[in-house]
């Protein structure tokens, strides 16, 4: 048996859509596996399952705003049981300590960690989480790589990190894994807010391999957390960095 398979296993993407979550949701169908794909905007999830190699029959979109309730209940109660469960939806907006306001706090934090919560309590409270699932978040290494004007998105990341251990904790009686990756720097949609493509182009130059990530590198990465072949890891935050 290849343990670095997914044929059998239904999983969930979130932020699907685009970026990073669409790479995953692309390898994870490359590994067989069963995709349920999840975002706001139904044209490009689309685009993301004409991405899928194999027979697209067998995925599903199911579209949903996380930071709805209604919305994400629906979700919960459309989707089948999981055996893999990834959350890539989230956000970056780049505002000076001095100047937030709730606002701000709220624009970050509720789509990059109360809707995260939310929706795994609701999924776990559904028993849509299969024994011997794994679950799996989308960190980032802005909690220990400090930038000026950064400190909602690394605040919000660091949540989540912390959430995502407690939350292996209390799975483990399950054999539920739970696990975050935590890229550095990867050509995404989102790595272009607030800086121009000339200026990260600069940016990636000192980092050891010279080069940002690709959302493949981090796809590739999630493929494995998600099969068997990281059967005995729980509660670990892998870095992805490129050497920074």
């Amino acid at each position: 048996m290849d343990k670095f398979s997914l044929s059998g296993k239904t999983i969930l993407v979130t932020g699907s859509s685009s970026g990073i979550g669409r790479a995953i949701a692309v390898a994870c169908a490359e590994q067989g596996a069963c995709v349920v794909l999840n975002g706001r905007n139904v044209s490009r999830l689309e685009e993301t399952l004409r991405m899928m190699c194999d027979v697209v029959d067998k995925h599903r979109i199911i579209p949903a705003d996380l930071m709805d309730e209604k919305q994400r209940r629906a979700l919960v109660e459309q989707v089948p049981e999981l055996d893999g469960f990834i959350q890539c939806a989230g956000v970056m907006n780049r505002v000076p300590c001095k100047s937030i306001g709730q606002e701000d706090i709220d624009s970050v934090f509720a789509p990059n960690v109360e809707a995260p919560m939310l929706l795994q309590a609701e999924l776990l409270q559904e028993r849509k989480i299969k024994k011997g699932a794994s679950i799996v978040y989308m960190a980032s290494i802005a909690p220990r790589s400090a930038e000026t004007g950064n400190a909602l998105y690394s605040a919000s990341k660091a949540a989540l990190i912390a959430y995502a251990k407690c939350l292996s904790l209390e799975l483990a009686s399950r054999q539920i894994r739970v696990n975050c990756i935590s890229p550095a720097m990867v050509w995404t949609d989102l790595a272009l807010n607030g800086a121009t493509k000339d200026e990260l182009e600069q940016d990636q130059a000192p980092y050891p391999l010279k080069r940002y990530g690709k959302p493949e590198d981090v796809a590739n990465a999630a493929v494995y957390l998600l099969s068997d072949a990281s059967s005995w890891m729980t509660g670990s935050n892998v870095e992805i960095t490129g050497g920074k």
